[in-house]
């Protein structure tokens, strides 16, 4: 099949009409938004309806429900999401008639060289908060970024946008390397966890690969001095580096860190031992005192100043499905989460622990079997440490199901768990058993945020 990869200047030389194959994804929309409004003409095609294509179609891109090898007549350039097969008929259709495809992260390599300065935010968790919380900082001083962004972000009003300022800001995601096609001007390293091994194989190739990204900064790496992967990764390197931290001696240290309520932090920010900004955030949890150190070091980096972080702190309240409280049902306070590894579901529960609400219910969809598998002790251990625990069955997503691990293997390692067998069921059990003042969450990176919904409904 005619698939490009790498880097081509050229890439979209007498391309007039790009076709999305999953146009309803959180990863293309900013894409399609980006190319609109540079006077290409976009298309798109996907199996269900949603709020993606509802804003695509309002900005005038046709969109076909199903996928159909006609839906590429007339295209130029095909453009995939990692979750389509090759065997969709769409890219067979274009592989007959000689028409160009690439999946999506080449695509978004290219767009990242459209602006003269490019922020890529990398990291095994936190990586859309930091993003979004570094788009609110530019966005709110004035400088009109260009974003793409793995959730929504109620202060662009959606996934991303096409800025006419000289940034654009990504959410650069390390699975299957795809964050090795972009050339940032600043790299983010948030973290480096035990995630993506079924494509790795061992920690130190997934380091490595961090590595090769943070080796790509044109100008500087700014990095968490806390995590001992990522020191490990940039002690080696040539490049200059901005450290933050909380623990660790860094550039950008937090310190004074206290509770201004349950849940949300305060602090000082010292810049190589000079207090230079007072943070308030009003996203709650500990964790995100690391994402807003992470914006602060991109804030000096970038000429922005003290004021400019604090502002930026102060008003961005988190990202769509990043601990995003959606409403009550008869006194119980509803919420939803992206998490879907350990250590994500471990600050979740914390932060929604500190809240102060009676009883915490975490309502988790495992997702694929190679994670569930391969992690379920860790699972189990951070899942055992809230009140109430409902499980659905594993989300393959992009894996077929051999039969070695489900949810029943999970729920054994957790006293008083329930399996349930879809996402009704959880809400239906949720609505049943939940207590007023309880805090519900839902958990994981699939759909089982419809079963939040399902509750309020």
């Amino acid at each position: 099949m005619n698939f490009l990869s790498g880097f081509n200047a050229n890439l979209l030389d007498g391309v007039k009409r790009l076709h999305f194959i999953g146009i309803g994804g959180s990863g293309m929309y900013p894409l399609a938004q980006i190319l609109h409004a540079r006077g290409y003409t976009i298309t798109g095609s996907d199996v269900n309806e949603g709020s993606i294509i509802d804003s695509e179609r309002a900005m005038g891109i046709e969109v076909f429900m199903g996928h159909d090898a006609k839906n590429v007549l007339g295209a130029d350039m095909i453009v995939y999401s990692a979750a389509i097969h090759k065997d969709n008929p769409e890219l067979r259709e274009a592989d007959a008639r000689g028409i160009p495809m690439l999946e999506r992260s080449v695509l978004l390599g290219y767009v990242s060289r459209l602006y003269p300065r490019s922020i890529c935010v990398a990291g095994t968790h936190g990586k859309t908060t930091a993003t979004s919380m570094i788009t609110s900082l530019l966005e709110l001083a004035g400088q009109d970024p260009a974003a793409v962004i793995g959730g929504k972000l109620p202060l662009i009003g959606g996934y991303g946008k096409n800025g006419s300022g000289n940034t654009i800001v990504i959410e650069a995601c390390e699975f299957a390397e795809t964050f090795l096609h972009l050339t940032p001007d600043i790299a983010v390293l948030l973290n480096i966890d035990n995630d993506h091994l079924d494509y790795y194989g061992t920690m130190g190739q997934l380091k490595f690969a961090f590595k090769k990204f943070a080796l790509m900064a044109r100008h500087t790496i700014v990095a968490n001095a806390d995590d001992t992967n990522v020191v490990q990764v940039i002690n080696s390197l040539d490049r200059t580096v901005r450290t933050f931290g909380i623990q660790a001696e860094a550039d950008y240290q937090a310190v004074n860190i206290r509770e201004h309520k349950p849940g949300f932090y305060e602090f000082d920010v010292l810049e190589w031992g000079y207090p230079v900004a007072h943070l308030k955030l009003s996203a709650p949890g500990y964790h995100n005192i690391y994402n807003a150190l992470a914006m602060t070091a991109c804030c000096f980096t970038v000429g922005l100043t003290g004021e400019d972080a604090a502002a930026a702190a102060e008003s961005f309240k988190g990202a769509g499905r990043r601990f995003e409280i959606l409403g009550e049902f008869n006194g119980v306070t509803v919420a939803d989460d992206y998490a879907h590894h350990p250590t994500e579901i471990a600050a979740t529960l914390k932060t929604a622990h500190a809240l102060g609400y009676n009883k915490v219910w975490a309502v988790h969809q495992p997702f694929t079997y190679s994670r569930t598998r391969e992690l379920l002790d860790d699972f189990a251990q951070v899942l055992a440490d809230t009140d109430h625990v409902v499980l659905t069955p594993i989300m393959g997503s992009r894996e077929v199901d051999d039969g070695s691990v489900k949810s029943e293997d999970l729920a054994a390692k957790i006293p008083g768990s329930v399996v349930v067998a879809g996402l009704k069921e959880a809400a239906d059990y949720v609505k049943e058993h939940a207590q007023p003042g309880d805090f519900v969450i839902t958990m994981g990176c699939g759909d089982i945020y419809k079963a939040a919904h399902m509750m309020l409904e």
